[in-house]
């Protein structure tokens, strides 16, 4: 059965989407912003200036106690053993049978005398995470799902810095990439605030409490209007993280792909045991019969999502899993999966458009420069 508006979850902030006259969809049991002026429009403000990202659907799972680390140990495939107080780091939940349960940001904090974990998952995958993180916990770690308390602003773009670093009384604009802080933003309260992003333009995210998100928002567009900032929706994110060729859960990364043949083994550290480690090691150690790659297309046409790839004789071999139109590139570019031998840059490959095929080219990701 299909989703009702009535069945969706609102965020702290949909009331505003809908005065600015956003689209609004369903999307992982939620009503969200898909667009506001348009993709293209809303995609190059990210890339040029800055532009604001309504994703509290995103679930936050706090992990304390004794047990938190060897709890997240178990589970994740990164070594979080690595992570400082105030350090982020991306990982995945690798499943029993050498598939992906979900990806996600693990983040190490401390305020006070509160020493914490912070993990930050998909919201189509939230009850399943928890069910899984749970059914591990052997250790004794206290989980607390805080997902419908918080909502999570991404102010991304070059001019992020700019519209955010008044607005806190911490220091926030000489923070390193992938790092997190507890801070104080003026009139809001503590939040907390990370150099994180979907969009490979720079920028920050922004957890606050719901009541106070509305304050949040409007803060950040006052700031920002000298930069031009916008409200910008899941399309144009969508096609800001495929140029960086970043994984789309559900699409490019699932229950069956392997982070090793989804190109994610540098998230995959063997130097400690983790659910499935063992074959996940022999995928690393023996090869895979595929790999993630990104392409571009020489001829006219997008490819999208469920598209064949087919060899020469048009017998299929592969499977688009994400592809658009680059906005920034102006270029038909993707993601499939496709046999390892025809996997390196420069590889042909066609891709099978409803009918229509496509000609194309490998080429080694992310399609261009993180900013």
């Amino acid at each position: 059965m299909s989703e009702t508006t009535t069945d969706l979850k609102r965020t702290a902030l949909t009331h505003i989407h809908e005065a600015l006259g956003a689209k609004m969809v369903p999307f992982a049991g939620y009503l969200m912003p898909v667009q506001y002026t348009g993709v293209i429009d809303e995609h190059n403000a990210v890339r040029n200036a800055v532009g604001v990202f309504d994703v509290s659907h995103m679930g936050e799972f706090i992990v304390r106690g004794p047990g938190a680390l060897e709890l997240i140990q178990k589970v994740t495939s990164n070594d979080a053993s690595k992570l400082a107080v105030g350090k982020v780091q991306y990982s995945c939940l690798p499943n029993d049978t050498g598939g992906i349960v979900d990806d996600l940001l693990v983040y190490r904090m401390q305020h006070g005398d509160d020493h914490h974990y912070v993990l930050v998952v998909n919201a189509s995958n939230l009850a399943k995470d928890w069910d899984w993180i749970s059914k591990h916990n052997t250790f004794g770690a206290r989980l607390e799902d805080i997902s419908d308390r918080m909502s999570l602003l991404a102010v991304q773009g070059p001019k992020a810095v700019d519209t955010l670093k008044g607005l806190f009384q911490e220091d926030i604009a000489t923070m390193p990439y992938y790092t997190a802080m507890y801070a104080e933003m003026k009139g809001v309260g503590l939040v907390l605030i990370s150099t994180t992003g979907y969009t490979g333009a720079g920028g920050y995210e922004v957890y606050v409490p719901n009541p106070f998100a509305e304050k949040a928002w409007n803060a950040i567009f006052t700031a920002g209007a000298p930069y031009g900032i916008k409200p910008c929706g899941l399309a144009a994110r969508d096609t800001l993280r495929l140029e960086m060729g970043f994984c789309l859960y559900g699409n490019d990364i699932d229950d069956s792909t392997s982070p090793i043949e989804a190109g994610l083994g540098w998230i995959t550290k063997f130097t400690k045991d983790f659910t499935n480690s063992a074959a996940i090691k022999a995928h690393k150690d023996n090869g895979t019969a595929r790999k993630l790659v990104g392409f571009e297309l020489i001829d006219r046409g997008i490819p999208r999502h469920g598209h064949h790839v087919v060899d020469a004789s048009g017998a299929v071999i592969g499977t688009v899993t994400s592809g658009t139109m680059s906005p920034t590139l102006n270029k038909p570019i993707g993601m499939a999966y496709v046999p390892t031998a025809q996997s390196a840059p420069g590889s042909d490959i066609i891709v099978d458009a409803r009918g229509r095929l496509l000609k194309g080219k490998v080429v080694k990701m992310p399609f261009l420069a993180q900013g």
